[in-house]
Protein backbone atom coordinates (compact mmCIF):
# COMPACT_ATOMS: atom_id res chain seq x y z
CA UNK A 1 0.00 0.00 0.00
CA UNK A 2 1.40 3.09 -0.68
CA UNK A 3 2.58 5.79 2.01
CA UNK A 4 0.51 9.70 1.88
CA UNK A 5 3.78 11.97 1.21
CA UNK A 6 2.70 14.53 4.34
CA UNK A 7 6.26 16.77 3.46
CA UNK A 8 4.71 17.48 0.61
CA UNK A 9 1.33 17.98 1.30
CA UNK A 10 2.86 19.96 4.85
CA UNK A 11 5.00 22.16 2.35
CA UNK A 12 2.04 22.54 -0.30
CA UNK A 13 0.32 23.81 2.95
CA UNK A 14 2.96 26.46 3.89
CA UNK A 15 2.69 27.56 0.44
CA UNK A 16 -0.28 28.50 0.73
CA UNK A 17 -0.46 30.05 3.94
CA UNK A 18 2.76 32.12 2.32
CA UNK A 19 0.37 33.08 -0.53
CA UNK A 20 -2.42 34.29 1.36
CA UNK A 21 -0.06 36.51 3.81
CA UNK A 22 1.32 37.73 0.46
CA UNK A 23 -2.13 38.74 -0.94
CA UNK A 24 -3.06 39.84 2.70
CA UNK A 25 -0.22 42.54 2.57
CA UNK A 26 -0.43 43.58 -0.95
CA UNK A 27 -4.19 44.70 0.66
CA UNK A 28 -3.07 46.74 3.16
CA UNK A 29 -0.57 47.98 1.54
CA UNK A 30 -3.12 49.13 -1.21
CA UNK A 31 -5.30 50.34 2.01
CA UNK A 32 -2.90 52.82 3.56
CA UNK A 33 -1.94 54.03 -0.01
CA UNK A 34 -5.49 55.51 -0.60
CA UNK A 35 -4.30 58.63 -2.82
CA UNK A 36 -4.54 57.06 -5.85
CA UNK A 37 -0.54 56.97 -6.23
CA UNK A 38 0.69 53.35 -7.67
CA UNK A 39 3.15 51.27 -5.61
CA UNK A 40 5.35 49.17 -7.19
CA UNK A 41 5.63 45.46 -5.51
CA UNK A 42 7.01 42.47 -7.38
CA UNK A 43 4.95 39.77 -6.39
CA UNK A 44 5.81 38.08 -9.68
CA UNK A 45 9.34 37.79 -8.42
CA UNK A 46 8.20 36.75 -5.26
CA UNK A 47 6.51 33.71 -7.27
CA UNK A 48 9.37 32.81 -9.36
CA UNK A 49 11.58 32.48 -5.93
CA UNK A 50 8.82 30.23 -4.37
CA UNK A 51 8.33 27.98 -7.59
CA UNK A 52 12.49 27.48 -7.93
CA UNK A 53 13.42 26.52 -4.44
CA UNK A 54 9.53 24.33 -4.49
CA UNK A 55 11.39 22.60 -7.75
CA UNK A 56 14.91 22.36 -5.96
CA UNK A 57 12.93 20.99 -2.49
CA UNK A 58 11.04 18.06 -4.62
CA UNK A 59 14.25 17.15 -6.91
CA UNK A 60 16.36 16.81 -3.52
CA UNK A 61 13.58 14.79 -2.29
CA UNK A 62 13.88 12.81 -5.29
CA UNK A 63 17.36 12.15 -5.52
CA UNK A 64 18.14 12.14 -2.26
Amino acid sequence: MARANFKFEKRQKELAKQKKNEEKRLRKLEKRNEDGSEVSVDTEVTEVVVEKTEAEKLEEFLNG
